[in-house]
């Protein structure tokens, strides 16, 4: 990856605002993240030419952030929030300033339609992976201020990540660790699958199922096990999308990107950390499959590639945000289970989006 062309990149996005439009998420930093890690530097500044024509200016702040609790959601304190985190990496390690963050934006996982993880798990990577540049401590503070802006819980998932917060007992006789798999299969749907994704979380409440369902996912007992855990869930989300990306193309995406994200934090994170954002992640995952996602899948037609790079170039010939940070996140999940169904789904989204 050619550190440069993303540091150029991510001067010119940081001159625009986390949204647009409203409240849409800005994709910029995340899809050119993507498109330098998986050697496609050459797209990305054209690319931009065009994405960077719909963007809003960077937010000009109200005041400084200084009770943080009361301020964590208010969109209105976005530019505030920008200015906090990029006075913090200024006087601070990043990864303390992360690590001192992630639990308390981990409860709002649903910020933005989860593009406050996501984007925090596209710059944890660039700054993990690489040295350190001004950009990308830059890129690390706009997606914390991001995430702590749109700050947004999952509807019940209180009792679940305060349940994966606490110390695990000696023993657990009547629990075998996460299993992913019968908890996706067991989760409800909303009934009006209509509106947004902010009116649609509200109907959660109103599902007799959701809790229970949502509980059924043991926490994790180790770090070890919540690892695991969140690799089979982007691995079980990857092929869900197969099955349900018809109903909501682009919504679907973030059941897969965003537990990803936590994922790829990991490693930049205390080992104490990694049970609660296996519980997170996998209520961010939960309840955009149940308030997007039909109750009956389809079969998918194979659109394979040959190779996961050829996955990943097809995307960044698509050319959209999304359908590039999809691919990326299943040829993660391809490179650690080697099931090439994953790679159906990047060009899958392709065909949808």
């Amino acid at each position: 990856m050619s550190d440069g062309i993303l540091d150029e990149a991510y001067d010119r996005l940081h001159r625009t605002g986390p949204e647009y439009e409203g409240w849409l998420s800005n994709h910029g930093p995340m899809a050119v993240e993507a498109l330098a890690r998986h050697g496609h530097e050459q797209r990305v500044h054209r690319w931009l030419d065009d994405y960077l024509t719909r963007l809003d200016e960077l937010p000009r702040g109200l005041r400084p952030i200084d009770d943080w609790r009361a301020a964590l959601g208010d969109a209105k304190r976005a530019g505030d929030w920008l200015a906090y985190f990029d006075r913090h990496l200024r006087e601070q390690p990043w990864r303390v300033v992360l690590g001192t963050w992630w639990p308390r934006l981990l409860p709002g996982i649903a910020a933005g339609a989860t593009h406050g993880v996501i984007r925090v798990g596209h710059a944890v990577r660039a700054l993990h992976l690489h040295d350190e540049s001004p950009q990308r401590l830059t890129e690390l503070g706009q997606a914390l201020g991001y995430w702590a802006a749109r700050w947004q819980p999952v509807p019940g998932a209180d009792r679940l990540l305060a349940t994966a917060t606490s110390d695990p007992p000696a023993a657990q006789p009547d629990t075998t660790g996460p299993d992913v798999v019968a908890a996706l299969a067991g989760l409800p749907r909303i009934d009006h699958q209509t509106g947004g994704i902010r009116e649609r979380l509200g109907r959660l409440v109103d599902v007799p199922r959701w809790e229970p369902a949502l509980a059924a996912l043991h926490p994790a007992r180790t770090p070890t096990e919540a690892e695991a855990g969140l690799g089979t869930l982007v691995h079980r989300a990857g092929l869900d999308y197969l099955r349900f990306g018809h109903a909501a193309p682009v919504m679907l995406v973030h059941a897969v990107t965003a537990p990803t994200a936590v994922l790829r934090t990991l490693p930049a994170l205390d080992r104490a950390l990694w049970a609660p954002s296996l519980a997170a992640a996998w209520a961010a995952t939960a309840a955009v499959t149940s308030v997007y996602a039909p109750t009956d899948g389809i079969a998918s037609a194979s659109v394979t590639a040959a190779t996961p790079a050829e996955a990943f170039a097809r995307a960044a010939r698509h050319g959209d945000a999304h359908v590039v940070k999809l691919a990326d996140a299943v040829l993660d999940a391809h490179a650690a289970s080697g099931d090439r169904r994953l790679l159906d789904a990047a060009g899958y989204a392709a065909q949808l989006i």
